[in-house]
């Protein structure tokens, strides 16, 4: 609520202090590092855009090492098939070794590296936001 103050002093007797308006949109704020940093980030300032591609490089970096796994780990039993032919050849349970691993191991390991990226890629997210949040001394 606004008190209307006249905008020419009454000449008199000194009185009671004037009462002055205080409006909360001219009430400097003080910004913090971490408000500074976020602004960057809204306004795609080179610092922010240097922040983002510092999150996006490592999340790119997780995708690829995860990758690599997999292609190791999935791509690797057909050429360890090829090289040592009794592993092909033995049998577990009745069933040939190569498709319990192909045809049943290979789902749970798909599974754990799914977990493994999602857990690593929240946890480079995190860091981001602790970095985008920290205050600047």
């Amino acid at each position: 609520m606004a008190i209307p103050v006249d905008p020419q002093p009454k000449p008199g007797p000194p009185g009671p202090a004037r009462r002055t308006r205080v409006v909360l949109a001219e009430v400097a704020r003080v910004g913090t590092g971490a408000e500074r940093t976020r602004a960057e980030l809204t306004e795609q300032t080179q610092v922010g855009e240097a922040l983002v591609r510092g999150l996006v490089r490592a999340q790119l970096a997780l995708a690829l090492r995860l990758s690599l796994v997999v292609g190791i780990g999935l791509g690797g039993l057909p050429l360890l098939f090829a090289i040592a032919p009794e592993v092909g050849a033995a049998k577990l349970f009745g069933v040939n070794l190569p498709w319990l691993l192909l045809g049943l191991a290979a789902f749970p390991f798909l599974v754990a590296v799914g977990w493994a990226y999602v857990h690593l890629a929240e946890r480079n997210e995190q860091d981001f936001t602790d970095v985008v949040q920290r205050p600047e001394r």
